[in-house]
């Protein structure tokens, strides 16, 4: 490797994580978090076994399941202001990374929730509590914890797929990589740099996740 692809590399290093650390890792953070809330009233949706609703639920799983992510962002972002809703990059973003997450995930937690011995929620009922009060205080807590794994490996492949939302204008550290690589003409050092800064920080998650199930399996 010559002297300017090195200098090149280090003079975009910080190009790239800046977009990272104020974008990347945000929209990761934002989009899961709500996708966890549509995930847990999706599942217990489910759950409860609540006739049109468990209906509406399957029918959303299987739309978000069954299309491509990048396709969402097309929609929602693109297609919508066809029909007279214009929403912003960034927001269009969230929610379609939310929808999705939220779509894969309450099939995580559904099956985490029937994992739990159906005595715990008949205990729940024996103790005066509601279905709501059973699943907050009894079962959801020992659910999440047999979830957390595919969790969190759902919340590290969203900082990845995150860099799809440079095909709807969002500067995150891909599209930072393109206008770069555009302007350089180095395509190939700049998208192993990219690469490199993807898998950094997919592997101090990681570490943190092995930590986190020590933590639980210690509790448990």
């Amino acid at each position: 490797m010559n002297t300017s692809i090195i200098s090149l590399l280090i003079n975009s290093f910080w190009q790239i994580l800046v977009p990272g650390l104020e974008i990347t890792i945000p929209l990761t953070l934002i989009s899961f978090f709500l996708g966890i809330i549509i995930a847990i009233f999706v599942a217990l949706i489910q759950i409860a076994d609540i006739s049109v609703a468990k209906h509406i639920a399957r029918f959303y799983i299987w739309i978000f399941r069954g299309t491509p992510l990048l396709v969402q962002l097309y929609i929602i972002f693109y297609g919508l202001p066809s029909l007279g809703v214009q929403l912003a990059a960034i927001p269009s973003a969230i929610i379609a990374f939310s929808l999705n997450v939220g779509a894969y995930t309450s099939e995580t937690l559904r099956a985490a929730i029937l994992s739990v011995p159906k005595g715990q929620l008949e205990a729940g009922y024996c103790a005066g509590l509601t279905f709501i009060q059973t699943m907050h205080r009894i079962i959801l807590p020992q659910a999440f914890k047999v979830a957390f794994p595919p969790l969190f490996n759902s919340f590290i492949s969203l900082v990845k797929d995150t860099s799809l939302a440079a095909n709807i204008t969002v500067l995150e550290m891909f599209m930072a990589t393109q206008r770069i690589a555009a302007r350089t003409y180095e395509p190939f050092a700049l998208y192993c740099e990219v690469g490199a800064i993807y898998l950094l920080f997919c592997t101090v998650l990681t570490k943190v996740q092995i930590y986190g199930e020590r933590k639980l399996n210690n509790e448990w």
